[in-house]
């Protein structure tokens, strides 16, 4: 007898992100930054997977900037992503912004 499947739903201002993989980072005189380093006080990227029904600014499939110490984590069928409210985003990237800051990725 097979195991029924649930697909997960995000409740309400929550947010399922899944980060980019941490790679070494070029400095922009040359250095090269090993993912290994203390990344503390750094934010990072990731793509937005879910959303719950009260967030407002952000939709599935957009990337946002967050604090990786201001998660929590979750791990289904073998990937890990992050959980948060969408307050703690600090930016959001996507093709259509309604109040840009003329920076691209």
């Amino acid at each position: 007898m097979s195991q029924p499947k649930f697909e997960v739903q995000m409740l309400h201002d929550r947010v399922m992100i899944k980060p980019e993989r941490e790679a070494e980072r070029t400095s922009s005189s040359g250095i090269v930054i090993p993912a290994t380093s203390d990344t503390s006080n750094q934010l990072a990227w990731g793509e937005v997977c879910g959303t719950g029904h009260h967030v407002r600014t952000v939709k599935v499939g957009d990337r946002v900037l967050f604090h990786p110490e201001e998660q929590l984590e979750v791990e289904l069928q073998g990937s890990t992503y992050l959980v948060m409210r969408e307050r703690d985003l600090h930016a959001v990237a996507n093709e259509r912004p309604e109040h840009g800051t003329g920076l691209y990725l």
